[in-house]
């Protein structure tokens, strides 16, 4: 029973991280359809591929025992290949300073995880301390990766405008936090759980950011919106009393 609802939260897990890596498809369309990046940050999307690079790692025979860890796998590596597609896209629009940026941030993170790689397969010969290794650094990127939303929050604040903050990216975030930590803990592995000990508040700031700005942007919409029907018919009475006297002078 105990196994079968692992597995269970392992798949739910794997579907919502699913929809949670493949939430920037939307913001994406948009930087293809403009053409620019504007004011979106390449950040979280780098350091969610290192997150994922490490989790992939760590789900193999070479670090965990044969495949116990296969959900991990499967969804970690699916999103090595979002997280990517997204870089890519962001570099080929994103100006010249941007593309500087991204690009030694990414090299830097994919140089770490390659040196983590192979100090755990050659110095270490077990998979607990593999484990132990591998976790602890995978900690150290799930932490990075939830956190690094807040450079996003921190703009959501200043400008109180949700327009570069997703709310299905905020959302899912939050439920993939849910469901693994729900996954680390059946399985006895807190390396796999204390990750999303960081992600659930993060999520839940998010999502009231979220609810607070919003409401203000519609609040603040309305009126706009009816100052320009009051302005409208307070023209109108001006072009009525205009055509009456154009009539008036023809007729004299």
């Amino acid at each position: 029973m105990g196994d079968r609802l692992r597995l269970a939260v392992g798949i739910m897990g794997n579907a919502s991280s699913l929809l949670l890596y493949a939430a920037p498809i939307l913001t994406f369309t948009r930087v293809i359809r403009k053409r620019s990046t504007e004011e979106f940050s390449c950040i979280p999307y780098i350091v969610a591929l290192s997150n994922c690079l490490l989790y992939t790692w760590y789900g193999l025979p070479v670090v965990s025992y044969k495949w116990e860890n296969f959900p991990v796998i499967t969804i970690n590596g699916l999103g090595i290949i979002l997280e990517l597609s997204f870089i890519f896209i962001y570099l080929w629009f994103a100006p010249t300073r941007g593309k500087i940026k991204a690009g030694t941030t990414t090299t830097m993170l994919m140089v770490i995880f390659t040196v983590t790689a192979i100090i755990s397969a050659f110095v270490f010969h077990d998979h607990h301390h593999r484990k132990v290794f591998v976790g602890t650094i995978g900690l150290v990127a799930s932490v990075a990766m939830y956190a690094a939303p807040l450079v996003v929050v921190k703009q959501v604040i200043m400008t109180k405008s949700v327009e570069f903050m997703p709310f299905y990216l905020s959302f899912f975030s939050f439920l993939a936090s849910v469901l693994w930590l729900a996954y680390g803990l059946l399985s006895h592995d807190l390396l796999l759980a204390s990750p999303n000990l960081v992600g659930l508040p993060l999520g839940i700031l998010q999502l009231g950011l979220y609810c607070k700005y919003r409401k203000r942007g519609i609040i603040e919409e309305e009126p706009s919106k009816w100052d320009l029907e009051h302005n409208n018919l307070q023209e109108k009475p001006k072009h009525i009393q205009l055509s009456m006297n154009e009539d008036i002078n023809g007729k004299i």
